[in-house]
């Protein structure tokens, strides 16, 4: 194992503990003034190592975004999974698979058709996921709409069908939209108020409605009540990233990951610096491009995670980035000899991670390489 930052190949994704370990007791903090179970979303991490810390036990209740990562945490000893991403029939045999290998499978859906498909295939088997139908909050993605006879006609096709009705699920995709922080607490009022509602209506007519599940980064931390939801789901706030910062969620001193990049050149007539980080180490996403604050790639820091004020990656090619002043001025673009070491804060830690196969991990400033966190990737 490497023992020092300077010592590292690059690009290399580097994850600060210290910062890490912050989030979480923030976001656990909260939940818990709150009165509401967590279930936090491992997709961001892909790491039984982050995951472990995050709730802050060896297993514990995870939601999913593949069955890869299920089969990853089934085989680190956690049962408990909700698999937060709709089923669909090529994925039947799978999930039944970990039911009978005695997981507590949880999976969603929100049609009368997937519905009928899943009550067909459970005919005969005995062990079976339970189900929670998805609703749409906020018109983001997927969901039956409130108010929608859909609703308890996907309940009754379960029951006939003998599946177990769960609860109701939802996700206020559209947080990730909003210009203010109290535009975010509307919108948790609005998840929670929709899921609440659904959740009402079943057990009006009936239906067993145990659980009812919210969650996004943004509408977590800036919920304020949460009467009526039994759990909350979100990720990527054990990292943080700059659309989380352009959204008042985090700080940009927050965020826990960063692409370590090396200096290999400069066009000094344009005021770029040519670093060995392109799109493949950062990825593609330019979520900050829809928000007040532009920040390009990624937020420039030094070797020590020290954000270097208004330089930025401004372009990037598959193995190369390019780094700048904000204001293009190349009057205004440090002189980094080839060879500096950087490091850059993703625009989405999920994305920028994916690229990644570990993490280096650090403690604050220092260079000093505490560990290595392998993660996974793939479906």
């Amino acid at each position: 194992m490497h023992k020092d930052l300077r010592t590292l190949e690059t690009p290399a994704l580097i994850l600060d503990q210290e910062k890490m370990n912050r989030n979480i007791a923030r976001m656990r903090g909260h939940l818990g003034n709150l009165g509401v179970a967590f279930r936090p979303h491992v997709k961001t991490s892909k790491s039984v190592d982050v995951v472990r810390r995050t709730i802050g036990a060896q297993t514990g209740r995870i939601t999913v975004s593949t069955l890869k990562e299920a089969e990853y945490f089934v085989g680190h000893g956690f049962r408990d999974i909700l698999y937060a991403v709709g089923i669909v029939p090529n994925k039947f045999a799978h999930v039944f698979d970990l039911c009978a290998r005695g997981v507590d499978l949880s999976i969603i859906l929100d049609s009368v058709e997937m519905a009928a498909a899943l009550a067909a295939y459970a005919q005969g088997r005995a062990a079976r996921p339970q189900v929670l139908i998805e609703i749409d909050c906020d018109g983001h993605r997927s969901g039956v709409q409130p108010g929608s006879g859909d609703l308890l006609a996907i309940g009754q096709r379960l029951a006939g069908g003998g599946v177990t009705l769960k609860g109701i699920i939802t996700h206020a995709g559209n947080s990730y939209s909003c210009k203010s922080t109290e535009d975010i607490a509307a919108m948790a009022r609005q998840e929670r108020d929709a899921a609440v509602g659904c959740a009402r209506e079943l057990r009006a007519q009936g239906f067993s409605c145990p659980e009812v599940s919210v969650g996004s980064t943004p509408t977590a931390y800036f919920a304020t009540d949460l009467a009526g939801v039994t759990e909350v789901r979100a990720g990527v706030f054990v990292f943080g990233d700059l659309v989380m910062n352009g959204l008042g969620v985090v700080a940009p001193q927050d965020i826990a990951v960063s692409v370590l990049a090396s200096v290999i050149g400069h066009q000094k007539e344009k005021g770029w610096i040519i670093v060995d980080g392109g799109w493949m180490a950062m990825s593609r996403d330019r979520g900050t491009s829809r928000q007040r604050v532009d920040q390009g790639y990624g937020v420039v820091c030094d070797v020590h995670g020290q954000i270097l004020v208004d330089i930025v990656m401004v372009d990037a090619n598959q193995e190369h980035g390019v780094i700048a002043h904000r204001s293009r001025n190349p009057e205004k673009t440090p002189d980094f000899p080839v060879g500096t070491l950087l490091r850059i804060l993703p625009n989405h830690a999920c994305a920028t991670c994916a690229q990644h196969d570990k993490y280096q991990v650090v403690t604050g400033d220092r260079l000093e390489i505490d560990a290595v966190w392998p993660r996974f990737q793939g479906w």
